[in-house]
Parts: C-alpha cells; sequence; structure tokens
C-alpha cells in the first residue's frame, strides 16, 4: 500500500519521520463543510533508502497484509463471534433471550482478544519504506 507523504525530520543516517495526510470521505475539502473535526495528518516513521531531506515530498509503502490483519481483527472478528455466539446458542437448543446474551458475551470475547492483541502489536509497529523522491 502507497501513500504520498512530506520528510518532517531525520531520525538518523536511513530513518526519517513523515507526515502522511489522511484523505477524508468527502474528497478532503474540510473548508467546505467542516464536518471531519478530527486531524488529518498522521507522523510516522519510514526507512529512508533514498537519502530524502525535510521538506521533501515522498512515496511511502507499507506491506499491505499487515493493514489488513489489523482491519480484520479490530472489524471482522467481533462481527464473526456475535453470529457464533447466537448459533451455539441456538444449536444447544437455548432460548431466544439466551441466544442473544451469548452473542453478546462472544462480541465482549472479541472486544477482549482485539485488545490484546492491539497491546502486543504496539510492540511491533508497521514498517514504512521511502520508495520514492517526488
Amino acid at each position: 500500500m502507497t501513500n504520498n507523504a512530506v520528510v518532517t525530520k531525520l531520525l538518523g543516517a536511513d530513518t526519517a519521520e513523515v507526515a502522511v495526510i489522511r484523505m477524508t470521505a468527502c474528497g478532503g475539502n474540510c473548508g467546505s463543510c467542516e464536518a471531519c473535526r478530527c486531524d488529518s495528518e498522521v507522523r510516522v516513521i519510514a526507512s529512508n533508502p533514498h537519502g530524502a531531506k525535510p521538506g521533501q515530498k515522498v512515496v511511502i509503502e507499507s506491506r499491505s497484509a499487515d493493514i489488513f490483519g489489523a482491519a480484520a481483527i479490530v472489524y471482522i472478528l467481533p462481527i464473526v463471534l456475535l453470529f457464533a455466539g447466537y448459533i451455539a446458542g441456538a444449536s444447544a437448543g437455548a432460548g431466544e433471550g439466551m441466544c442473544v446474551l451469548l452473542a453478546f458475551a462472544a462480541v465482549l470475547l472479541g472486544t477482549v482478544i482485539t485488545v490484546t492483541v492491539q497491546r502486543r502489536k504496539k510492540k511491533k509497529t508497521i514498517a514504512y519504506n521511502i520508495i520514492k523522491i517526488d
């Protein structure tokens, strides 16, 4: 997965901090609607094999599998467990209320798993590489 970024500072001989501008759902023209109240700039550390200097526009790359894996854990796992909890209750012959309770318990379990995995992943961040200087 590639993104455009700007080098903000050098952190070493082969690493740099870059600012990535996140696009908004409305196309990025926040001056017209002001619906987006969040900061649209994210700063990440990237390897700098091309020797980019502060202020230069660059293209950075990250492994898509890392990003999609994180998204799957955060968004898909709780939904899968919701249905699995309900189906498990229904298969065991539980009433409607018990099936719903089991479904929500499974979502709670999914949330605990997600938080645990994300805390462990904080130690291993997504690696970014500068692939081209614009």
